[in-house]
């Protein structure tokens, strides 16, 4: 059984351990890892994309990373219950033409028992900054 620590019922301490666990599986900008925090059958929701099961999950940041450039997130603990925690976040990248955005958003994340995530819906707005603009 796939298993990934910290567990629910989900405490301070352990909630922001998995947010920045999250994190830093988004900034490794691997498809394959990232994935691995999911359960096989996941539902997401990512702007008006809706994405089912890891497959899709490794399809759509595959091309997502392929698209958004030098890529780095922070995420922010904003609460959490039992097996619920929900996240704000912003992201900097730019695409091809060099262009740079900031995306601001906000993630509601649900966990199965063996602390692999089963839902995340994710409600983002970007922002068109200059390359001096950055902050992450």
């Amino acid at each position: 059984m796939e298993r990934k620590h910290p567990l629910p019922p989900f405490t301070q301490e352990t909630a922001l351990q998995k947010v920045q666990l999250a994190e830093d599986a988004w900034n490794s900008r691997d498809p394959e890892r990232v994935a691995q925090g999911y359960t096989v059958d996941t539902e997401w929701r990512n702007r008006s994309e809706f994405i089912n099961g890891r497959a899709d999950v490794i399809k759509f940041l595959t091309g997502k990373w392929q698209r958004e450039l030098d890529y780095k997130l922070k995420k922010e603990l904003w609460a959490f219950t039992d097996n619920r925690i929900a996240v704000r976040f912003e992201y900097e990248c730019h695409n091809a033409k060099g262009e740079w955005f900031r995306a601001y958003g906000n993630e509601n994340w649900e966990f199965d028992e063996n602390g692999l995530m089963k839902r995340r819906y994710a409600s983002i707005n970007d922002v068109p900054i200059k390359e001096n603009e950055r902050r992450l």
